[in-house]
């Protein structure tokens, strides 16, 4: 079984699945705020602005649209592991009882593939930054904190690994940045935008094209 050929379908439906999904809510957005029909705001004095709530929940869905799609990565990433521990025989619980594995399924296979594979990772051209933050967008988006809100934030513990989150928008990153952020009582949003959403398909496949070579070659030693 070609396993990489299979990651990267479900990498390319990832892709397209976002661009489809979004386009709707991404259409209302910019009609609200070009003030098109059927978005024409009526005449007011109050001062509010036309439309808010179209407009909140418009971007609340391509916000949700994103998060669908990292839990589609995350899981496509960890079945292609799964797959390749299934066809090399290798048992890599033991791996995820230990420090790495509660890491994460990342640093468990990793772990797992260093230790029973010998593999040297020191090479890998993938940014497992990324790849990890991946994983931890997707888990905060599958165990919600509130019933109040579809907000997603970033954990306290997720923010000891990483300061700077990756899946993070441009207002916020500024806010981290700036010298006084450290008082800035509210988590950071995660936000999957389809520029930070291509940059983690890019990871996770380039992830996968290196390790192909390096599973093939625990397969089949006689072709190395």
């Amino acid at each position: 079984m070609d396993i990489l050929y299979f990651l990267k379908e479900r990498t390319r439906l990832i892709r397209q699945y976002y661009d489809l999904a979004v386009k709707p809510f991404e259409t209302i957005v910019s009609k609200i705020e070009a003030e098109e029909e059927p978005y024409i705001p009526p005449y007011s004095e109050d001062g509010e602005p036309a439309f808010q709530n179209e407009w909140m929940e418009a971007n609340e869905m391509i916000e949700i649209t994103g998060r669908t799609c990292i839990l589609m990565l995350s899981e496509s990433l960890k079945l292609y592991f799964k797959t390749w521990e299934h066809d090399l025989y290798l048992k890599c619980g033991e791996c995820f009882s230990n420090e790495s594995g509660k890491k994460g399924f990342i640093a468990g296979y990793q772990a797992c593939l260093t230790q029973k594979l010998g593999m040297d990772w020191s090479d890998c051209p993938a940014d497992m930054d990324i790849i990890e933050q991946v994983v931890l967008a997707r888990n905060r988006g599958q165990h919600h904190e509130s019933i109040t809100t579809i907000r997603v934030t970033h954990s306290d513990k997720d923010r000891e690994r990483y300061s700077m989150p990756f899946f993070i928008n441009d207002r916020e990153a500024e806010f981290l940045q700036d010298e006084n952020s450290s008082s800035w009582f509210m988590s950071p949003s995660i936000h999957i935008s389809k520029e930070k959403l291509s940059m983690a398909i890019e990871q996770v496949e380039s992830l996968s094209v290196w390790l192909e070579e390096k599973m093939f070659d625990a397969k089949y030693p006689s072709r190395r």
